[in-house]
């Protein structure tokens, strides 16, 4: 018996009923030789922390706050937290923790530079709009690996289309999988928490303008925050799945809390006056860049202009941009509109 057969072997022995089995996987667009070590799901967890645009997600914003210094977090950090706090949660259900991992890991592949600011930027101007969670997709089955695409099995890449959503309730699309589901309500878990941490930290928030009511449900500190929402989670899963109703979930009462914590956040760090001005930079940043593209097409490297040319100019500069990294977006603004002599 191959290595990766006794792997499967035993995810039908621990993990629940409701859990993604690998070995009953739903495939991937085009079919290939299975791995004689590894499960379907750990192949694309591979794959994916192997690609060029997970690394670049070190040098991209998680909140466009003082990024510079070393404890707060990117976008790489942020994903890593995620994964975490995913497969601990899965753990505790009974669930597929390899797909949760590689949902997790690709979650914000297709965030572009200076976070939601830069998002916010690229959905004014395509006409078609811009949403990370479908350029996530674009980029794992189109962009990388020079157009190939990581062939990533449907699980993942339904987990990773479906992460985003949390403020549209029970009308959001969920994945079809409780893993995905996992993933979506860890990267909620993670962000809130840690933001309000980099936002304390940055000197943007203090503690006690935290609403009082949210910390006496959920805990005063990020680590008993964490504690609660992931302990409610499970619990309140493994009730949900005991009663017939296949969903992750957290209480309504922690749930509530969660949403308004979320909500203050957005009020006073997100979209709050304080950053404003740093927000702006950003998009003017941005969007500059974009304009140039649009312009000058031909100054872009090879394989976007083969894009242009399949898909049309906007698709081109967009997955030109979107790959972008925060300092390699400075790096060519300076380039193409910072004078680099004086001229008399």
């Amino acid at each position: 018996m191959l290595i990766r057969e006794t792997i499967e072997e035993n995810e039908r022995k621990i993990l629940i009923r409701e859990a993604s089995l690998a070995a009953k996987s739903k495939g991937r667009k085009v079919v290939e030789k299975d791995d004689e070590i590894r499960t379907c799901f750990m192949v694309d967890r591979d794959r994916i922390i192997h690609s060029k645009s997970f690394r670049r997600l070190k040098h991209k914003t998680q909140v466009y706050i003082k990024t510079w210094g070393d404890h707060y977090r990117t976008r790489l950090t942020h994903t890593l937290e995620v994964a975490q706090i995913g497969k601990t949660i899965g753990k505790g259900i009974g669930l597929n923790e390899d797909l949760i991992e590689a949902i997790a890991l690709g979650h914000d592949i297709g965030h572009v530079a200076f976070a939601h600011n830069g998002e916010d930027v690229l959905n004014e101007l395509l006409p078609e709009g811009f949403r990370h969670n479908e350029n996530s997709i674009r980029v794992l089955t189109k962009i990388e690996r020079q157009g190939r695409g990581l062939n990533l099995t449907k699980e993942v890449l339904d987990g990773i289309l479906n992460h985003s959503g949390f403020s549209k309730g029970e009308n959001g699309a969920k994945a079809f999988t409780l893993e995905g589901q996992v993933v979506r309500y860890s990267d909620k878990i993670a962000y809130v928490n840690h933001d309000i941490d980099d936002s304390i930290r940055a000197g943007i928030l203090k503690e006690e303008e935290i609403p009082r009511e949210l910390l006496k449900i959920l805990g005063k500190s990020h680590g008993e925050r964490i504690d609660t929402l992931v302990r409610d989670l499970v619990y309140n899963t493994l009730g949900n799945i005991k009663d017939g109703k296949v969903q992750v979930c957290l209480s309504s009462e922690i749930e509530r809390a969660l949403i308004e914590l979320r909500k203050f956040m957005f009020e006073k760090v997100y979209k709050g006056s304080i950053l404003k001005e740093e927000r702006d930079k950003a998009k003017f940043v941005l969007k500059q860049v974009f304009t140039y593209y649009i312009k000058y097409p031909e100054k872009m490297p090879e394989f976007y202009l083969k894009v242009v040319e399949e898909e049309g100019l906007y698709r081109g500069v967009t997955d030109y941009i979107s790959g972008m990294s925060d300092d390699y977006c400075l790096i060519i603004f300076n380039q193409i509109y910072v004078p680099k002599i004086v001229i008399y």
